[in-house]
């Protein structure tokens, strides 16, 4: 991709006035609003505030950006320099932070901004020939604990490790028989990063590569010092660069395996939640349940409970009388202990009665003992007096009914009270 040259306005001078300029044009709406989410808006001001704070060489900007597709989008960015040091001396590399239309979800787009007397370092292990950065920090990006400010500080580490760009040498009309003239003042070059890195080497020069005899330098912008003069690469110092880089590299592996290995067992983790709270559920079920069947166990208690306490009552009435049972007459043998009661057996004792008569009415016709008319007229009579009795017991059997229901409502409620 190939964002062109930045074409916001004057960036804020002071950390106020970056402020009241990310406020507004993070604040803007219809056609000219900047393509973030509303509900990450002010964790971009937030980053961005923090490395301005960090870092007062990093700019805020509005700039467009276009995609591969040919897409332009006006996005926001941090133009300015990062600091390096190196071999003891202090370097300022220029660089674009874009953020991209799902930042800060995802890692920003960074690109190193080589001025035209600067060259990129080729191969180099984080920045490719168009400028574009991959460092770990980018590829293990978390949402929301990653920021710029950290980002910032993994690209000076990174740099000074090995950096990303070297002094271009021009070839000079001056007859001085010193093949290596010294650089311009290193804080001359770090104001001078006009340029925005993009994929194709036509949007500036390519600069020519150094003679065999002067290796490059790296870019010294904004130090302490610069590489004026004619270097040449240590074995010892190339070992040690490339012993760093693997050991950066192991430690990047390992990390990925160990976050790979905490992600499953996260998931492990979630789905034993899920179980466990499908199991709650269940034994909360069952013991709603059981609570319900303990209730009505209750209930029956309580009426074994009645019943016993009205059985042990006649027990306690009728154990003398069992003593005299020789003596005891047998129409006391039962008595009754209301009108309802009384009048209930008085029915029954009618009934049966008119029952054994007509059976043995029925006897007497069939052996011929009284006339068929007569037998007739007979036990219409007593089919009569019969059906009254019924009707009566009837009645009596329903007001008995509706007292013992009475009855026992009003003891289970003494029960459970």
């Amino acid at each position: 991709m190939g964002p062109p040259a930045s074409h916001g306005g004057p960036s804020p001078p002071n950390p106020q006035l970056t402020q009241q300029f990310l406020s507004s044009v993070l604040s803007q709406r219809g056609p000219s609003a900047l393509p973030y989410a509303e509900d990450t808006k002010w964790l971009i001001r937030q980053h961005l505030v923090s490395l301005t704070t960090a870092y007062a060489s990093l700019e805020p900007k509005t700039a467009t950006f276009i995609h591969n597709d040919g897409r332009s989008v006006n996005l926001l960015q941090a133009d300015g320099t990062v600091p390096m040091s190196f071999q003891g001396v202090t370097y300022n590399i220029p660089v674009v932070i874009w953020l991209m239309e799902s930042y800060p979800r995802h890692p920003p787009c960074v690109y190193v901004n080589p001025t035209r007397d600067m060259i990129i370092k080729r191969p180099h292990p984080h920045v490719n020939p168009s400028g574009l950065v991959s460092i770990p920090y980018l590829q293990n990006w978390v949402y929301p604990s990653s920021n710029l400010v950290e980002l910032a500080r993994n690209l000076s580490a990174l740099f000074g490790r090995d950096p990303p760009l070297y002094s271009q040498r021009r070839p000079s009309s001056n007859p001085n028989p010193n093949p290596n003239p010294p650089n311009p003042n290193p804080n001359s070059s770090s104001s001078s990063y006009g340029l925005t890195p993009n994929g194709h080497s036509s949007n500036f020069p390519r600069p020519a590569m150094p003679p065999r005899a002067y290796p490059p330098s790296p870019y010294g912008g904004g130090g302490s010092g610069s590489f004026s003069r004619v270097q040449t690469e240590d074995p010892t110092e190339v070992y040690k660069r490339n012993a760093i880089n693997k050991l950066v590299e192991m430690v990047h592996g390992d990390i990925s395996g160990l976050r790979k290995a905490r992600e499953a067992e996260m998931e492990g983790m979630f789905s034993a939640q899920a179980t466990l709270r499908m199991r709650e559920d269940q034994l909360s079920k069952g013991l709603k349940e059981m609570q319900d069947e303990k209730e009505g166990l209750e209930q029956q208690l309580q009426m074994v409970l009645m019943n016993s306490d009205i059985l042990e009552g006649w027990l306690r009435e009728n154990e003398g009388k069992a003593r005299n049972l020789e003596r005891l007459d047998v129409d006391d043998a039962i008595e009754c202990v209301d009108s309802l009661s009384k009048q209930m057996l008085e029915c029954t004792a009618s009934d049966l009665a008119i029952e054994d008569a007509v059976y043995s009415l029925d006897k007497a016709a069939q052996e011929g003992a009284i006339p068929f008319d007569q037998y007739l007229r007979n036990v219409r009579l007593l089919s009569r007096e019969q059906f009254f009795h019924r009707a009566t017991a009837a009645k009596v059997r329903a007001a008995q009914m509706e007292a013992q229901v009475s009855n026992m409502a009003v003891r289970i409620a003494q029960y459970v009270s």
